[in-house]
């Protein structure tokens, strides 16, 4: 299936992204990543390398089957992804770019909440209090799912290396993948792909 790939540069607070090349293709960052995990450096992640790829509106898969197990209690289900526009975020507490990240994605979250923009954190590794302590630290205040079974990994196979962490999802009302970073956000960037799908 055909799909728009395009590496992001954005100017500092602009909403358009100003400089579009063609990505990476997905077998060349499979590439990358499995250097990374040859490498044994001890780093104990795979970082993403930060391309951007967006999926033009006609060329999207079927919605995400995301459900499963929230830290604070609650539980979601694919329901919970129709009629909003959401933003999915692979992550652990050790992983330095998450933590790196990890105000950028709060910021955005109460910038767009307003909007109806939920947020979700997928943990993949990590017992209720390590999640919490991160959570606490970096003041996240949207919720995040349990993922230590790999459910939700499982889930959006194809769209999430499995090692690449962090990755972000953008999804659009209907629950499928609008956008997808590999690695690090950049702030301007994410808001750009989350203000894109809340204009659809």
């Amino acid at each position: 299936m055909p799909i728009t790939s395009r590496r992001s540069a954005l100017a500092a607070g602009g909403l358009a992204l100003a400089a579009i090349t063609l990505g990476l293709s997905a077998c060349a960052q499979e590439d990358d990543l499995a250097r990374q995990a040859r490498a044994g450096d001890n780093k104990n992640y795979i970082a993403g390398d930060g391309s951007v790829t967006e999926f033009a509106a006609n060329d999207r898969k079927e919605p995400v089957e995301i459900s499963g197990a929230l830290f604070n209690g609650g539980a979601v289900t694919p329901a919970d992804f129709v009629g909003k526009v959401t933003v999915v975020n692979f992550w652990y507490a050790a992983c330095a770019p998450c933590r790196v990240e990890a105000p950028i994605l709060e910021e955005l979250h109460q910038e767009f909440k307003p909007q109806g923009v939920q947020f979700y954190g997928v943990n993949l590794r990590d017992e209720k209090a390590a999640a919490e302590a991160f959570e606490k630290s970096f003041g996240l205040t949207y919720p995040s799912l349990d993922d230590k079974d790999g459910g939700v990994l499982l889930s959006v196979a194809g769209l999430v290396p499995p090692g690449a962490v962090p990755t972000t999802l953008v999804l659009d009302k209907q629950a499928r993948v609008a956008a997808r970073v590999l690695g690090e956000v950049q702030k301007g960037t994410l808001k750009a792909l989350i203000a894109a799908a809340v204009a659809e």
